[in-house]
């Protein structure tokens, strides 16, 4: 595959977008994990459609600007993510509107899953640009590097993301079922994953690559 790297007059403006995009999918991946969904007879939730992008995300990053920058956007994601996070699930806890007034009482069911995130989201994406970087570095086909650190990464994200909101939960249903959850949640990123993002990242960074150099060779035409 093509090779190219962002500028670096444009690094600080793509690690704004990024933080930016990590934060938007935390947000909506802690709001979805609270609507469950029955899928072919097992236990499963809508946020095991979302959370997939930022490994996408973070996978551009570190090939497009580097494992240390891509490290920087998850230092900067995090705390934002975890208050943020907090607010909009209070405001819409099981998936409906309970008004501003809400926010007066403290959640610790809700602070318990924005916290399990904040902690998963951590942990599974260092994990992802350690892995990612180093499948990079070590094999030649493009598609390796996505894939190792999305089976990886997104395991060590799903089970301690339920774990640690879940376990002896105050919410009957998940704290009955959450294992099986995990572990259906986690097939089905991973081949969400497999099938459709890595594929994507291909398409991605070659969409990139091509634009970089197009905006590369423009004042040489001139």
């Amino acid at each position: 595959m093509s090779s190219a790297s962002v500028p670096p007059s444009r690094v600080s403006l793509h690690l704004a977008l990024l933080v930016a995009f990590h934060i938007l999918i935390i947000i909506a991946s802690n709001y979805l994990v609270q609507l469950p969904i029955d899928l072919f007879g097992f236990h499963s939730t809508w946020g095991a459609f979302s959370f997939p992008f930022i490994f996408l995300a973070t996978d551009l990053t570190v090939r497009l600007i580097g494992k240390a920058q891509a490290r920087r956007v998850i230092l900067r994601a995090m705390v934002p993510a975890l208050v943020v996070s907090y607010v909009v699930s209070v405001l819409f806890h099981e998936g409906r509107f309970n008004g501003v007034d809400a926010l007066g009482t403290f959640n610790t069911f809700v602070f318990r899953i924005a916290f399990a995130s904040f902690s998963a989201y951590v942990l599974g994406q260092l994990l992802d640009v350690h892995v990612f970087d180093r499948m990079r570095r070590n094999y030649v086909q493009w598609w390796v590097a996505p894939a190792a650190s999305a089976v990886l990464g997104q395991a060590l994200d799903t089970f301690a993301f339920f774990g640690i909101a879940f376990w002896h939960s105050e919410n009957l249903f998940m704290a009955a079922n959450w294992g099986e959850i995990a572990i259906v949640d986690y097939i089905i990123k991973l081949a969400v994953s497999l099938l459709f993002f890595v594929p994507m990242y291909g398409v991605a960074l070659n969409a990139i690559i091509r634009a970089m150099r197009r905006r590369e060779t423009l004042p040489a035409a001139a």
